[in-house]
């Protein structure tokens, strides 16, 4: 079972920026589809971007499309999200997520990932 560590949550200001990690364990990254979802009180998780190994995608949500983008770094088996431009509707838990090694394509539904992180708050003010 792959374990995932998020890390990089935090208070900014409208406008300002924010890097989220999201450290792999226990497999290889390169084997992953992986995502970043958020959840706001009250809303549902959501998804906010996706990568898929090998380069082949990345797919993102409207409401972060132009501001946000989704890394990886094989070898420090780590992804990242990068979110510039923020804006006080970006305020909830991320989680980083991985699909299970059989798959390839990315997904925008949660129940489509089989492991979790425990999740970082992303708080913006205005």
């Amino acid at each position: 079972q792959v374990r995932l560590v998020e890390s990089g949550g935090g208070s900014a200001q409208a406008g300002g920026s924010l890097r989220l990690s999201c450290v792999v364990s226990g497999r290889t990254l390169s084997d992953y589809v992986m995502g970043w979802f958020r959840q706001a009180p009250g809303k549902e998780r959501e998804f906010v971007a996706g990568d898929a190994p090998g380069g082949r995608k990345t797919l993102y949500a409207d409401s972060v499309k132009g501001r946000f983008t989704i890394s990886r770094d094989n070898v420090k088996n780590t992804v990242y999200l990068e979110m510039d431009t923020l804006k006080p509707e970006d305020t909830a838990v991320y989680y980083c997520a991985a699909r299970s090694p059989i798959y390839i394509r990315i997904a925008l539904e949660s129940s489509e990932y089989e492991s979790w992180g425990q999740g970082t708050q992303v708080t913006v003010s205005s």
